[in-house]
């Protein structure tokens, strides 16, 4: 097992040259050798995928030394797609290594004729969707109102998460997406996070129109979800909700039209919304001069009395369930600050008023 151990570790290597210069130098029966090597530790993959044991100290093994931990025990199965999909872009490459690399990827030994052709064909239908919706083009917008890169984005990680989950566990799942999130600048990876959330709950709601149509308020309708779901979606939240300085950001970076509908679709996202919400509208003081809530630190990243303003009101948009749990966390607030009935004294008893008031000019349309 030592000697298979060691063999493994040498994997991110062979993907790390295949990316780099170094393969000008090679020939046709190098590109086979590589090939080969890829083609073994998929049978590795398919060897060890029912042994827990022997699964987890392979995937310890590939994320040894690595500088995130991207590669894990499923990548072993997908070796093959991996190197081709990094040889065929690496411009390095020699023409007659190439050629031989497109007959071997084109028309596969005889032992790989079976998942071999299945998951070649699925990984040309994700890189041309990539480079098809990175065209510049103006569809209508999705229900979700998201861009048509960042939903194709979003629809591609949910089927890597899925696929991860049928062989990998939570702590895996939770890994390989912060691996695959930190490539990302921040806010392309908020974008994508939240439109995988809502694109999640969007197929959810397909399945139950009725439950969908009975309050419209609400994107996603109500909140029931399929186990397989539950584990694609699990990983996203904890990646949102495990970091307090992650979640924050997230929630300055988004609109508060999306965070509302995140809210309503999900309530484990609801609770830890309002109490950040709750912390910044704390921290806000009444300036009698202006006449207005102002934030105490201009410099601290937090809303100002407009944006908190919108963002409740954006809750009260939502589901009947969200708008009355904001309500009547508002008024909790209200009570605990003294309960006053007049303006300026507590910004809770002013954000409830414009709450209501909004509430009012609504229902009278």
């Amino acid at each position: 097992m030592e000697a298979v151990l060691e063999q493994v570790g040498q994997l991110p290597a062979l993907l790390v040259v295949s990316r780099s210069p170094l393969v000008r130098d090679w020939d046709s029966l190098t590109l086979d050798r590589a090939l080969e090597w890829a083609r073994y530790f998929q049978h590795l993959h398919d060897r060890f995928r029912a042994r827990p044991r022997l699964r987890e100290a392979l995937g310890r093994r590939l994320r040894r030394g690595q500088p995130s931990p991207l590669l894990s025990f499923p990548h072993l199965g997908r070796c093959p797609q991996l190197l081709g999909l990094a040889l065929l872009e690496n411009r390095a490459l020699p023409p007659a290594a190439c050629r031989r690399l497109f007959h071997s990827l084109l028309q596969p030994a005889g032992a790989e004729a079976g998942p071999e052709p299945r998951s070649l064909a699925l990984l040309a239908r994700r890189k041309a969707a990539s480079w098809l919706l990175a065209l510049p083009r103006g569809p209508p917008r999705s229900p979700a109102g998201l861009e048509p890169q960042v939903e194709a984005e979003a629809q591609l990680l949910l089927s890597r998460l899925r696929e991860e989950g049928q062989e990998t566990e939570a702590a895996g799942r939770l890994r390989w997406l912060s691996g695959v999130l930190e490539q990302l600048p921040q806010p392309r990876a908020f974008e994508v996070v939240a439109a995988a959330l809502l694109v999640l709950r969007q197929g959810s709601g397909a399945e139950q129109d009725g439950d969908r149509g009975q309050d419209g308020d609400s994107l996603c309708g109500n909140q029931a979800s399929g186990t397989g779901d539950e584990c694609v979606a699990g990983p996203l939240l904890s990646w949102l909700l495990e970091n307090l300085e992650r979640f924050s950001a997230f929630c300055l970076f988004l609109p508060g039209s999306r965070l509302a509908s995140l809210a309503g679709c999900y309530s484990q996202f609801s609770r830890p919304y309002l109490d950040l919400l709750t912390s910044w509208g704390s921290h806000l003081l009444y300036d009698p001069l202006q006449g207005r809530w102002v934030k105490s630190c201009l410099d601290k990243a937090e809303l100002a009395w407009e944006e908190l303003k919108e963002h409740f009101s954006c809750l009260c948009q939502g589901s009947v369930l969200l708008r009355g749990q904001t309500q009547a966390a508002l008024k909790l607030l209200k009570a605990r600050d003294g309960d006053f009935k007049v303006r300026g004294l507590s910004v809770w008893t002013d954000l409830l008023m414009e709450v209501e008031e909004y509430l009012r000019k609504e229902a009278e349309r």
